[in-house]
């Protein structure tokens, strides 16, 4: 008890009514480091055990004196996770007469203005809100932060390598250098239960090393998993009366028998399939003449929907069914649910992670399901199909999981070159002038982008004042030019996502949520949306206001942007599984089953046309006069492929990481790429050339061609990879 006789009386008063016997082993390791305030903290663990509190509980007692600022700064890639932890945290801040604001958009305003007036105690913010507080209120963050001794990151596994966190660890030190802490650094906790490569985590977390790193995990993980994979058959070419019943309805129908009366989260992956499972669910419980207990959650639902069916979980005392997207896959605390399941296969191993540690009540086991839909089999059926490959991508993933404990490390090596756009343009608006070197200094040398030469830098900059978006003044200061300003002053400046233009839905004079511009949505069309049926009343384009009245019928409108790249361990994975023709997963006590017998059935399919096409030896095969490639290795080696085949005159497409090459022979296929070994396989700078639209990222419209082509080869292509993948299969 030696590490609960250090925290604040007041916290250990807390413990007590919490009526926990003791502290948990990672709250334990985490006292020590925490409270000495002269080391970065790493804290990895599993959901549920107790991240959180090993942080606030030690922080909050070294803060618990500091009168003047914000003794603490949580960040938070969610502001539903930042309510969550407000709802969390006000107790034990009551006793401890320490302040906490939750402050994003949707904030209360009298909390965020009693903060702005005398700032202490706990700030829960997004990047996006500090951002937007460093650029128009920078003399009062001085003030207000110049206290700060911890800053914590919250879900950390869901910034590594991505804009957002580019943005996130760019904040960070700009924050240190105006508060003339970079000597003297605020030291950096970060959480997450999903965190690939751990040993390389603390350079993500303070990329310019001037601080030290502790990294705690939990040795003494003992839950038990109940999984389960099952099969369904997806009949084709389904005539008027068939008898046979599609295996979407088949797998509605499950969910409905597994959740009704208890409370589970249903992972469908895309916001369309999301809303059709969940109005479906809600048509049977009407048919059935009882209450709905089926809910959708996503992006595009209104936050009065969202919060309503997370508080309607929290709670515990409905039954309930959330079918949702990965917007309940962080840490958002609502209650341990009786079980997770995935309907198709997951977008990632740690995605996969994420989800099974929402399962387990009270104790009891966590129990994770899986629904497989494969599509029936004709002569003329596409070798994925005939691969079964969904089935095997998920087995996969779960023997990567549970057998080798292994998920996705964050790809650390892109340039960004956007969200460095961003930051020259936040930087300088928040200082109001800079010099170049200053410049270059804070953002790559010392900051996150230090993938970034001097002369890419210099080449951005000049860019950026052809754009008119810099000048730079006599005494060699850049300031905003004409666009500049006019970028920096618009309220979707802070964030370095793009956010589209949406239609609000709205029936009656509720709105129910957005729907991206693109999706099309007519006038007397019949629509699925909210997990509800509804008729297009009007469509009013002027106000972007979709007017809606319940109906029968209908479909759920297309979302954007769902896709997501596959690792190379992953299709590697899915080999051996073919291989072996065994995809159950070894223990102490023997071999693992996991598969109902219509998966069993499929995946017996799969591997029988996998020994049938010789694929044990052969990458090339040929079907119905096309030539299909199977690499068996991650996304950006699959693009690197058919960029080439394209560039060699092929028509190439592909599909789960299978490349189809239309009109041609193996033969052909081979000899071109055996040409292509020898003479050189182009850069990916000259493979992004051959790519008409690279605009992905919010601000790459305002980057020079050269940044823009090199930027968008870095993450879209893997030469050395592909070369390898050549050497081996080409031999």
């Amino acid at each position: 008890m030696d590490e609960y006789q250090k925290l604040d009386r007041r916290i250990q008063k807390w413990i007590f009514k919490q009526g926990w016997p003791d502290l948990r082993e990672i709250q334990k390791k985490a006292v020590d480091p925490v409270l000495s305030g002269n080391t970065d903290v790493l804290i990895s663990a599993t959901t549920a055990a107790g991240k959180t509190e090993a942080f606030f509980l030690p922080a909050m007692t070294a803060v618990a004196n500091q009168e003047e600022g914000f003794g603490i700064l949580y960040l938070s890639p969610l502001k539903a996770l930042i309510n969550d932890q407000y709802r969390r945290l006000d107790i034990l801040c009551d006793m401890m007469e320490m302040p906490v604001t939750p402050w994003h958009g949707d904030a209360p305003q009298g909390l965020k203005n009693r903060a702005r007036k005398t700032p202490s105690g706990i700030l829960l913010i997004t990047p996006e809100s500090l951002e937007a507080m460093l650029i128009k209120h920078a003399g009062w963050c001085r003030q207000a932060f110049a206290h700060t001794q911890y800053i914590v990151i919250d879900e950390f596994h869901a910034f590594i390598g991505t804009e957002r966190g580019q943005q996130l660890l760019s904040l960070l030190n700009r924050l240190e250098h105006m508060l003339g802490r970079m000597g003297n650094p605020i030291p950096r906790v970060a959480l997450s239960a999903t965190l690939g490569n751990l040993e390389s985590v603390p350079a993500s977390l303070r990329p310019n090393g001037t601080m030290s790193c502790v990294t705690i995990t939990n040795s003494q993980s003992q839950a038990t998993l109940k999984m389960q994979v099952k099969g369904y058959r997806d009949p084709i070419d389904l005539k008027p009366n068939d008898p046979r019943t599609p295996a979407e309805y088949r797998i509605c129908e499950e969910l409905y028998t597994l959740c009704r009366g208890g409370s589970h989260l249903v992972f469908a992956n895309s916001r369309q399939r999301t809303e059709a499972i969940a109005a479906r669910l809600s048509d049977f419980s009407e048919s059935a003449v009882v209450p709905n207990e089926f809910f959708p959650h996503h992006g595009s639902l209104s936050r009065e929907l969202r919060e309503g069916l997370e508080s309607r979980l929290q709670k515990d005392t409905l039954p309930t069914t959330a079918i949702c997207t990965m917007t309940l896959e962080l840490g958002i605390d609502i209650g341990k649910v009786n079980s997770v399941i995935q309907v198709t296969a997951p977008h990632s191993v740690s995605s996969l992670r994420q989800r099974m540690g929402r399962s387990g009540r009270r104790g009891g086991p966590a129990i994770l399901r899986m629904l497989i839909a494969e599509n029936e089999l004709k002569a003329e059926s596409s070798p994925n199909d005939k691969l079964r490959m969904e089935l095997v991508q998920s087995m996969a993933m779960i023997r990567l999981l549970i057998a080798d404990k292994w998920f996705e490390p964050a790809d650390t090596t892109q340039f960004h070159f956007s969200t460095l756009v961003h930051q020259v343009l936040a930087t300088v608006a928040q200082w109001g002038g800079i010099r170049a070197d200053q410049l270059f200094a804070l953002l790559c040398r010392q900051g996150p982008f230090q993938q970034i030469s001097a002369s890419q830098f210099m080449s951005l900059l000049r860019h950026l004042g052809g754009k008119d978006c810099i000048t730079q003044l006599g005494s060699g200061e850049l300031v905003l030019g004409v666009e500049g300003e006019r970028l920096v002053n618009q309220y979707t400046f802070y964030a370095v996502f793009k956010t589209p233009d949406e239609f609000r839905v709205v029936n009656g004079a509720k709105t129910i949520g957005q729907l991206p511009v693109d999706a099309m949505i007519l006038p007397n069309q019949h629509i699925i949306f909210a997990g509800r049926r509804w008729k297009v009343i009007d469509v009013d384009t002027d106000s972007k206001v979709i007017y809606v009245e319940k109906t029968k019928g209908g479909k759920p409108p297309k979302f954007g942007g769902e896709g997501l790249g596959i690792h190379d361990l992953v299709r590697k994975e899915m080999l051996s599984i073919y291989k072996s023709g065994d995809y159950r997963i070894s223990t102490a006590s023997g071999m693992v089953d996991y598969a109902d017998t219509e998966a069993k059935e499929l995946f017996r399919e799969g591997v029988e046309f996998f020994e049938r096409a010789e694929l044990r030896k052969r990458s090339v095969i040929e079907q119905e006069g096309h030539a299909y490639i199977f690499p068996w290795r991650g996304d950006k080696i699959v693009n690197t492929l058919s960029a080439i085949l394209l560039m060699k005159g092929f028509r190439a497409s592909h599909f789960a990481g299978v490349i189809e090459v239309q009109k041609t022979t193996s033969d052909s296929v081979i000899s071109s790429l055996r040409s292509v070994l020898h003479s050189g396989l182009p850069s990916d700078s000259e493979l992004a050339e051959t790519v008409p639209e690279k605009h992905i990222e919010k601000f790459d419209e305002l980057l020079p061609e050269d940044l823009l082509t090199e930027g968008f080869g870095r993450r879209m292509f893997d030469v050395d990879g592909t070369e390898d993948w050549l050497l081996t299969a080409l031999e």
